[in-house]
C-alpha cells in the first residue's frame, strides 16, 4: 500500500455533504475551535500525528483544464497521518471521540455514526481514496519516538551549557540526573514490519534523494 510508510499510515477520504446542511457544519467547526477541551479524546490519541477536515464547497473546485465542475454536493476531506493499522485507528477513534465525529461529519451524506463501529468503518473505507504517494521524514519513529528524542535533545543541550562553567564532579552530577530523567526515553525505535513491497520500493526510490540533501552517510 503505498499509504504506508515505517510506521505511519496516510489517510484521505471524501465525503459528499448536503448542500443546505454545510452551513450547519461550518458552526459546528466553529464551536470546536473555540472550545477545545471538547476534543480531550482526539488530542488524548497518541497515535495520531495529523488529522484535519476541511469542508469544500461545490463552487471551490478548482477548473485545472478540465472544465468547471457542475457538482450537486458539497464535500468534506478528511486527512490524516497515524501510527499502527487501519483498524486500529478507526476503532480509537471511536473509542475517544464518538461525539466529535458525529458533530464533524454530521452534514455528510448517509453518515451511519460512529458507533457501532462495523457500519462506521464501512462507510470510511467506501468514502477512502488512497494516497498514490506519501512521504514520510521519519518512517521509523512514531509520534511517541519523536516526543523521546526531543526530550533527550533538551537534556543534551541543557548538558552542554553546563559543561563550560561545571566543575568535574558538578558535571558528572548533572550527568546521571540528566540520565535517569530520559532513560525511558533512550529506547531504539526500530522500524515496524514492512507492510508491502511498495512501501520497500518507496523507501528504495527515496535514497537518491535523501543522500543528495543530507549527505552520503545516511
Amino acid at each position: 500500500m503505498s499509504n504506508v510508510a515505517g510506521k505511519a499510515y496516510a489517510m484521505n477520504v471524501l465525503t459528499p455533504m448536503t448542500p443546505w446542511r454545510t452551513k450547519i457544519n461550518v458552526f459546528i467547526f466553529i464551536a470546536a475551535r473555540a472550545l477545545p477541551e471538547k476534543l480531550a479524546g482526539l488530542l488524548g490519541l497518541s497515535i495520531i500525528h495529523f488529522a484535519r477536515w476541511v469542508m469544500v464547497r461545490r463552487d471551490q473546485w478548482p477548473d485545472l483544464g478540465q472544465g468547471r465542475e457542475q457538482l450537486a454536493n458539497d464535500y468534506m476531506i478528511f486527512c490524516s497521518n497515524f501510527n499502527g493499522t487501519w483498524d486500529q485507528y478507526i476503532d480509537a477513534f471511536s473509542d475517544g471521540l464518538p461525539n466529535g465525529l458525529d458533530m464533524f461529519w454530521y452534514s455528510s451524506t448517509k453518515y451511519p455514526k460512529s458507533v457501532p463501529i462495523t457500519p462506521f468503518k464501512d462507510y470510511i473505507r467506501a468514502n477512502q481514496i488512497y494516497t498514490d504517494y506519501y512521504y514520510n521524514a521519519t518512517p521509523g519513529s512514531a509520534q511517541r519516538d519523536i516526543k523521546c528524542a526531543l526530550r533527550v535533545r533538551t537534556a543534551v543541550a541543557r548538558l552542554a551549557a553546563a559543561h563550560a562553567q561545571a566543575s568535574p564532579d558538578a558535571f558528572a552530577t548533572l550527568w546521571r540526573q540528566a540520565l535517569v530523567s530520559v532513560q525511558n526515553d533512550l529506547g531504539s525505535p526500530g522500524f515496524a514490519p514492512v507492510a508491502s513491497n511498495d512501501t520497500a520500493t518507496a523507501d528504495r526510490h527515496r535514497q537518491p534523494f535523501v543522500r543528495a540533501r543530507w549527505g552520503g552517510g545516511l
